[in-house]
């Protein structure tokens, strides 16, 4: 949480969370994951963006959701999987000690680790919103 202290309280978070707030119209859903993921690229790290986004941002997702009529649990869900996107951009440190590990460069291997770690996740997310809002729970 220390980082995400700091991230906090730079004047780009607060530009940052009203666009973020606006993006979706009427479907929280859509905001909220995209609020978790821009965050969750931010730190690089998918718990870092989940922890950031639900303590300043938690309660007007939970205020905008109960307005729409959809649950606290799809919310939760949504922020679940919506960390699994961007946080596995070039600076994540999992990425990097993987890349160091394995002895390959991003060069080498990024593209397999954007699609395994950032499109799957991504395209779960799209799918996890569009049911979530047809249903509002399930």
């Amino acid at each position: 949480m220390g980082f995400g202290t700091v991230i906090a309280s730079l004047a780009a978070f607060e530009t940052i969370s009203g666009w973020v707030t606006a993006i979706g119209g009427d479907n929280p859903l859509i905001s909220l994951a995209v609020a978790v993921n821009v965050l969750a690229g931010m730190t690089g790290s998918a718990s870092g963006g989940m922890s950031i986004a639900l303590a300043t941002l938690g309660d007007s997702y939970l205020a905008m959701g109960q307005a729409a009529g959809i649950s606290p649990e799809l919310m939760h869900r949504v922020t679940a999987v919506a960390t699994g996107g961007l946080d596995a951009l070039p600076h994540n440190g999992a990425v990097i000690t993987l890349l160091s590990i394995c002895g390959l460069t991003h060069r080498q291997a990024y593209l397999d680790i954007a699609v395994v770690a950032m499109l799957v996740p991504l395209i779960a997310l799209v799918f996890l919103i569009t049911v979530g809002s047809i249903f509002g729970t399930f």
